[in-house]
């Protein structure tokens, strides 16, 4: 299965060339090319010193949680003064900084490259445990969570020895149809249950689904809590797939676990495997499953 909505990410093979600052003279003394504002450093690789100053700026002000002046900043950085007000003068503006009562502090914009760098963070952590399982029990590894009425499937960990099932069907609208959505809909409580179904009612896409709305909510309702959830070919023929549910606060998630259905007798072993890594990693991944 893949996931919709992922970028494509291509990695040109040369930057273009309004990628690199102006080139300057290589003749002349090195201070003169510092003074303008690029330094070098061994071999070919060209560092822009306002950047690396401002980086050192910013890095002073967020030790400083009541704030600093400019003075105590170009002491800590060793920059000069009329620098360092320059710098910060710009990074006030462009919202990297904040100014009150002469006292600097973090602005808006450095609050969201944290709160995002955070977030990658918990993404990186989530993508790398469903890789580490994904090897270790030898099958394609799910990671989907409930949030705003829909079924979002967060993170896919795939390998060409353990594909992923095919998205055929839209994954939103045919929840009732495969383990992932009926796993996060028996966390529902009943009315939420209702109100998706009556979104994206239940309907037959295999000759295994799932026929009805009345059918589904009565196979809901026998699900025991934390009970991995099951379901054989009902979203795609030649598939199983098996998915275990993680309640963390008022947050429904799940993660599954997908087989070609010739090896069909490998599908609860390995969905109990996972459970128990589940079970002893689980600490760990909090923080991070709400991505």
């Amino acid at each position: 299965m893949t996931v919709p909505g992922q970028p494509h990410v291509t990695v040109p093979g040369q930057p273009h060339a309004t990628d690199h600052p102006e080139q300057l003279p290589t003749t002349g003394p090195a201070d003169r090319r510092v003074s303008a504002g690029v330094s070098e450093t061994q071999g070919a690789v060209t560092l822009i010193g306002s950047v690396q100053r401002a980086m050192r700026l910013l890095e002073a002000v967020a030790t400083h949680g009541y704030g600093a002046p400019a003075k105590q900043l170009a002491r800590e950085t060793g920059l000069a003064l009329p620098t360092t007000y320059h710098l910060l003068r710009t990074l006030v503006h462009e919202g990297y900084l904040h100014r009150e009562k002469g006292l600097f502090f973090l602005g808006d914009a450095a609050e969201r490259l944290s709160s995002s760098g955070a977030q990658q963070k918990r993404r990186s952590t989530v993508a790398d445990t469903l890789a580490h399982w994904r090897d270790s029990i030898g099958v394609p590894v799910y990671y989907a969570m409930y949030r705003n009425g829909e079924i979002d499937v967060m993170c896919v960990s795939d390998s060409p020895e353990a594909p992923a099932v095919e998205e055929w069907a839209d994954f939103r609208e045919t929840g009732h149809a495969h383990a992932i959505g009926q796993c996060l809909l028996s966390q529902l409580d009943e009315d939420t249950r209702r109100d998706h179904l009556a979104r994206y009612p239940a309907q037959a896409i295999t000759p295994y689904t799932v026929r009805d709305n009345d059918a589904l909510l009565r196979r809901l309702g026998r699900t025991r809590r934390m009970e991995a959830v099951v379901e054989r070919q009902e979203y795609a023929l030649g598939t199983v797939c098996a998915a275990v549910p993680i309640t963390v606060g008022t947050t429904a998630a799940t993660m599954a676990i997908s087989l070609p259905a010739r090896h069909a007798d490998r599908l609860l072993p390995a969905a109990e495997r996972l459970q128990a890594e589940i079970g002893r990693h689980l600490g760990s991944l909090t923080l991070s499953i709400s991505i």
